[in-house]
């Protein structure tokens, strides 16, 4: 999360939304955000419907869930997915800002018709 953070703006300036998914209750994943001052909306999944939804891996000898990341545009349609193999396996934020200047350009291309 802190790589998220640090570029928070940028993801913001691509008129991004970032959600962060997680084990934790409601109530562990309010106090994790707050006492870190973290930007991004936090949405608990203690029953792992989110991570069944987008097949996010568990693994119980690697600690748990593995990271997974994914793009969705505002239609809700997964336009980058990345599911990682280990807990430090995620993608550079270069890559996924890369995705979203994409999305951003097909978008206004299409609303330029």
């Amino acid at each position: 999360m802190a790589q998220l953070r640090q570029d928070h703006p940028k993801f913001v300036a691509q008129d991004t939304v970032v959600v962060i998914v997680g084990p934790e209750s409601a109530k562990g994943f309010e106090k994790y955000f707050t006492e870190h001052d973290l930007p991004f909306i936090g949405l608990p999944d203690p029953t792992a419907s989110v991570l069944k939804l987008y097949g996010q891996e568990v693994n119980i000898f690697k600690l748990g869930r593995m990271p997974a990341m994914a793009v969705l545009d505002k239609a809700g349609i997964v336009r980058f997915i990345h599911y990682g193999h280990s807990m430090s396996d995620i993608p550079e934020n270069e890559e996924v800002l890369e995705t979203l200047r994409e999305l951003n350009r097909e978008r206004q291309s299409s609303d330029s018709r």
